[in-house]
C-alpha cells in the first residue's frame, strides 16, 4: 500500500478516490479518523481509510444486501456496529469498475442530504464579491463512470 511518511492511509487510493469524484463547490476532503474523508455538501461520502481500504457511507436499508454480496463489512467505531458504513479492503478495489461503483453509490447517497450548515457558510464565503477562488465545475455522480472510461480508453493495449 502506497504510503508517505506521516500519512496513515493509502495516498494511491485517495488519488483515484479524487479523481473520481472530481471537484467542485461541493466537494470537499477533511482529515478525519486517521484517514482523507471526500465530502458531498459537507456530508461525508467515502474515505481512504487510515486502516486501509475505504469506509463508504450508504443507505442503512441497503447495508445487509451490500454485504451479502460484495466483501463488505459493517464498520465498527467506538466499539460499534454503524449501519450505513461499510468497509472494504483495497483488495476488493483495485480495478476502476469495482471503485467507480462504491463512489458513485457513496456519492449518490450522500447527495441526498441537505448541506450541511458549515458547507453552506463556506459555499456563501466563496462567492463573495472580491473572491478570488475560482469555481471549478462539479462532477455528477452518473457521470463517473464515463470520464473513467474515456481516460482509461488512452491506456488500453
Amino acid at each position: 500500500m502506497p504510503r508517505l511518511a506521516g500519512m496513515a492511509y493509502d495516498t494511491e487510493l485517495a488519488d483515484r478516490i479524487r479523481f473520481l469524484i472530481g471537484t467542485g463547490p461541493d466537494v470537499t476532503e477533511k482529515k478525519m479518523f486517521g484517514g482523507l474523508a471526500f465530502l458531498v455538501g459537507g456530508n461525508m461520502a467515502i474515505s481512504a481509510s487510515g486502516q486501509g481500504g475505504v469506509l463508504v457511507r450508504v443507505d442503512p436499508a441497503d447495508s445487509g444486501a451490500l454485504i451479502a454480496t460484495a466483501n463488505a463489512t459493517l464498520a465498527v467505531m467506538g466499539g460499534r456496529t454503524m449501519q450505513g458504513w461499510l468497509r472494504l479492503s483495497s483488495e476488493d478495489l483495485e480495478t476502476g469498475e469495482q471503485l467507480t461503483e462504491w463512489v458513485n453509490r457513496a456519492v449518490a447517497y450522500a447527495g441526498r442530504f441537505r448541506p450541511s450548515a458549515s458547507s453552506r457558510t463556506r459555499r456563501a464565503s466563496n462567492s463573495a464579491p472580491g473572491s478570488d477562488q475560482r469555481q471549478r465545475p462539479s462532477s455528477r455522480p452518473d457521470r463517473i463512470l464515463a470520464r473513467w472510461v474515456r481516460t482509461s480508453i488512452g491506456h488500453l493495449p
